[in-house]
């Protein structure tokens, strides 16, 4: 076998763990940060085992990484290159896979066609006061990582804190990624209760791939 097939069967080896939606979608859990086992079949609705062996897959190819922690295997993103991965498999996607567009145009364009506020937008418009950044994913990945001005209000608790969020700033909204469900379907409720809403265009990934400022559970107890 030549160097250069088995370069190539080197590569056709990431590929193959990558081919499957499971290891997509814990890929972009870890992407929030560190993880056990447990957390992440919980958050991916696996059982345990099957967690696990998506997990296993992942790290024989070298994307992800694992380290005992006591009783509990702890995995995190083996590089930050490998969300850049995710990032243009999901971009060759959306431009030249049927299904995909399919999908985005059935359900996300169905639910929201407003243009994303971009992160120079939102930079400009925290620090003039005028917006209400708004982390919608659970309160674990907000303490992992965060952008900075951000509140932690989850979905499902979003109806209960519209009270208490200013009636007269626009509500910018954001989870884990360009097509995560949870900031559509927060800026969609936003919208019905009369709020002006809009989405963050990308996630905390994207942010922090963009070199900007991540503020952490241990950045917030030190201040």
């Amino acid at each position: 076998m030549s160097p250069k097939i088995q370069l190539f069967t080197a590569f056709a080896a990431v590929a193959r763990a990558l081919g499957n939606p499971h290891r997509l979608d814990l890929l972009e859990h870890l992407a929030q940060g560190e993880k056990p086992v447990e957390a992440l079949a919980l958050k991916a609705d696996l059982s345990f085992a099957n967690a696990s062996q998506h997990l296993q897959a992942l790290k024989r190819v070298g994307l992800v990484e694992a380290e005992r922690r006591g009783k509990q295997i702890v995995y995190r993103l083996a590089s930050d290159d490998v969300h850049d991965l995710l990032a243009a498999l999901r971009q060759v996607a959306e431009r030249h896979t049927a299904q995909a567009q399919a999908v985005i145009e059935d359900y996300f364009h169905a639910r929201d066609r407003l243009e994303e506020v971009s992160f120079a937008e939102l930079e400009r418009k925290l620090a003039d006061g005028l917006v209400t950044l708004l982390d919608v994913r659970p309160p674990d990945e907000f303490a992992d990582g965060h952008l900075p001005g951000a509140l932690n209000v989850p979905l499902a608790d979003l109806s209960d804190a519209l009270a208490a969020l200013p009636a007269d700033r626009e509500i910018v909204a954001y989870c884990r990624g360009p097509w995560c469900v949870l900031a559509f379907q927060a800026v969609s409720l936003l919208r019905t209760r009369g709020r002006l809403a809009r989405r963050l265009d990308g996630g905390l990934p994207e942010w922090r791939r963009a070199g900007r400022t991540v503020v952490t559970a241990s950045v917030m107890q030190a201040e």
